[in-house]
């Protein structure tokens, strides 16, 4: 990973363990609080109801005259207080000295008992076992949310860093698709300057590579920069299909590639520079996989406009993939992966349904059809 890509992983790592850790401690807490409240009911109830047992035994045992027998009750203590002693007592539910203690005056002075004393430290013993057991499934559940956040963190990252490596690759592109025009009029400016003279072929190849920084421009521009909403026009496509032909004339001059073609008048309402730029792409796109000595044929009728040409071809398993943004499936031609990206995104705009039929070493045919209504 890149400084930017391991920035935005530790950030996603930290925001997500800082909001689990509260989330944990507070439900942690919320659980703590409300098993401690119940452990503290069950505790007094518990207390109490000793205390009532014991002083229903006291009651009986004065009313009937017989001998008091009080049973062991495991985990409590208890103690009758005689009136003489009362006054050290007070009654109610409290703790003091880690125990629990509930002095009651249930058994209203039978057998001289005013108080009955119950205690125990269970409550405080089961409170810290409480608390363990809390810290521990805290821990657990923290330890188990921080390897998850590690995993979310990659999945999440991963996508980014696809991202992150078609740009850097895009970039490259870029610059290497610049670096060959820029060469081209660098060294063809210097070779005029030299001549002093007009010399045809330098001027054409200065044409050449303007053309090559043109189409970068405006690949470059509607994929990068917000334009204004423009009203589609009822534009004619041959007159749009001749210039582009006529644009990259001196290119397929060049590589002495023949171009036929058979166009009919068609009207159709889009905005006229996604018309160029649709129909430009092809047309290059077609010329830079072309071999030399070959033929690109465009047909254009009120349905459909056809393109083909004579070029290397594309494997049939690589043909849903072409209109990918920054996906290239040759290296033989430069390029830097948009320009049948853009396509997609014009004849999707305007509804236009593309098809593309290919042969490795055979050639490739896009297919436009533009019906509209």
């Amino acid at each position: 990973m890149n400084e930017l890509e391991k920035k935005s992983f530790y950030s996603f790592v930290t925001l997500y363990l800082v909001s689990s850790f509260l989330f944990v401690l507070l439900s942690g807490y919320w659980y703590y609080s409300a098993q401690k409240n119940s452990l503290e009911n069950a505790t007094y109830y518990k207390l109490n109801h000793i205390a009532d047992k014991l002083s229903g035994l006291i009651i009986n045992a004065q009313m009937k005259g017989k001998t008091l027998h009080l049973p062991n009750e495991e985990g409590f203590e208890y103690s009758l207080i005689g009136a003489e002693e009362a006054t050290k007592f007070q009654t109610g539910y409290y703790a003091k000295d880690d125990y629990k203690v509930l002095v009651s005056d249930a058994p209203q002075e039978h057998l001289n008992i005013k108080y009955v004393l119950v205690k125990t430290n269970r409550y405080f013993q089961q409170l810290q076992e409480l608390k363990k057991h809390v810290f521990l499934v805290m821990g657990i559940s923290f330890m188990f949310i921080v390897i998850i956040s590690v995993i979310l963190a990659k999945l999440f990252m991963k996508p980014v860093h696809q991202r992150m490596e078609q740009i850097e690759s895009f970039i490259q592109d870029v610059s290497h698709e610049l670096n060959t025009p820029i060469t081209a009029l660098k060294m063809s400016a210097s070779r005029a300057i030299k001549k002093a003279v007009y010399d045809k072929k330098i001027l054409t190849n200065i044409s050449i590579s303007t053309k090559q920084l043109e189409s970068i421009y405006k690949s470059l521009t509607f994929l990068n920069f917000k334009q204004k909403q423009q009203e589609a026009e009822a534009v004619n496509l041959k007159n749009i299909v001749a210039q582009t032909i006529a644009y990259y004339s001196e290119l397929t001059d060049a590589k002495h590639i023949t171009i036929q073609t058979q166009l009919e008048d068609v009207t159709f309402y889009i905005v006229k520079s996604r018309a160029e730029l649709l129909f430009s792409n092809l047309l290059s796109n077609a010329i830079k996989y072309s071999m030399p000595e070959t033929t690109i044929t465009i047909t254009l009728d009120k349905n459909s406009l056809s393109i083909e040409d004579e070029g290397v071809g594309i494997a049939q398993k690589k043909l849903d993939d072409i209109f990918k943004m920054y996906k290239r499936e040759s290296d033989i031609a430069g390029g830097f992966g948009v320009g049948l990206s853009i396509v997609k995104q014009i004849c999707d705009e305007y509804a236009i349904k593309i098809r593309v039929t290919s042969q490795l070493e055979k050639g490739t045919k896009f297919n436009l059809s533009f019906n509209q209504e």
